[in-house]
């Protein structure tokens, strides 16, 4: 896996463990080895920029997911001679991990894990509107944390 990892915020936090647990979310999705994905974290400032730009909603929200494959019909196996398959971005919002944690009283680097695997499942096109959908999302979620000894908060 190629994961790409850059902290854009004031406040910088430690990339290898979530750098770690995205290849293994990635694993666990089929995903072949050449998958490349980018995680950045930001400041509030601009998550709510993102967000009122991309998503019509004020304020700042934990984390946001760009897609550049669809996979809206399912993963295929790139083809070895063509280039890496290039899942997307996934911004995650530190400062409103921390509040998130904070408020539901679970700790942040629970919070941060969920953050990486949340929205990788979201660039793999699963989503949480419909309720069937939403419990297969946080089960799901459920199942890569349990990989690395976490716990969905």
């Amino acid at each position: 896996m190629d994961i790409t990892f850059s902290d854009e915020q004031d406040d910088p936090l430690p990339g290898d463990g979530l750098i770690e647990l995205a290849a293994i979310a990635m694993t666990a999705e089929g995903l072949p080895d050449t998958t490349q994905l980018e995680i950045t974290l930001i400041d509030n400032q601009r998550m709510a920029e993102l967000n009122d730009e991309y998503m019509g909603k004020t304020g700042p929200t934990d984390v946001l997911s760009f897609p550049i494959e669809d996979f809206a019909g399912g993963i295929t196996e790139p083809d070895a001679e063509g280039p890496p398959l290039l899942l997307g971005n996934v911004l995650i919002c530190p400062r409103v991990v921390r509040a998130n944690a904070a408020a539901a009283g679970v700790p942040f680097d629970d919070e941060m894990a969920l953050m990486v695997v949340h929205g990788i499942l979201h660039l793999l096109g699963n989503d949480h509107v419909i309720d069937e959908e939403a419990e297969a999302m946080e089960q799901r979620e459920r199942e890569i944390l349990a990989m690395v000894g976490r716990q969905r908060p």
